[in-house]
């Protein structure tokens, strides 16, 4: 099957991510603006191309407070740096729906190597539509600091306010064009 064309259903999918909290609970969210150009043979994804743009100033942890800080110069300084993007540079095959999906992950102006370890979760004919819609699940964890998201905190306890380890999970519905 050649490449096809694929756009991400944004009401069907989700970009979220957890950290850890005080040291002893876990902070979760969801950037509710994002987008992908994805050019893909689905049942082989190895020759794709991903390009995935989110907006940093769609952050939501259900904490308005929260979400402004993550906003700012602490964080994500979204002022100066809209977006974060991935693009993909290699992709493996690691099992018949598995994928390790290797690119460049670039946030606030800081570019690093990031894997994705991507499962393709199958392909249907929506029933409202027609439209052929694939499902893709994936995870990776990054250290923010390591892309100078580096504010923090101590806590009396011992330790510091948020953890380093940022996990990212989403999950894509992506329709077929053409």
């Amino acid at each position: 099957m050649a490449k096809t064309v694929w756009t991400v259903d944004q009401v069907h999918s989700e970009v979220g991510f957890s950290v850890k909290h005080m040291m002893i609970s876990k902070a979760k969210g969801t950037f509710d603006k994002f987008d992908a150009v994805i050019e893909a043979d689905v049942e082989d994804m190895t020759d794709a191309k991903i390009e995935v743009t989110i907006d940093t100033n769609s952050i939501n942890t259900r904490n308005e407070d929260r979400d402004n800080h993550l906003r700012s110069a602490d964080f994500f300084d979204a002022e100066n740096h809209p977006n974060m993007t991935f693009i993909a540079t290699d992709i493996k095959k690691t099992a018949s729906n598995q994928y390790d999906v290797v690119g460049d992950l670039t946030i606030r102006g800081t570019t690093k190597p990031a894997t994705l370890d991507v499962t393709f979760e199958g392909q249907s004919k929506d029933p409202m539509g027609g439209a052929t819609v694939a499902g893709f699940s994936g995870t990776t964890t990054i250290n923010r600091k390591e892309f100078g998201l580096t504010w923090n905190a101590a806590v009396e306890t011992g330790g510091v306010l948020v953890g380093e380890d940022v996990k990212i999970h989403f999950e894509l519905e992506l329709h077929k064009q053409g």
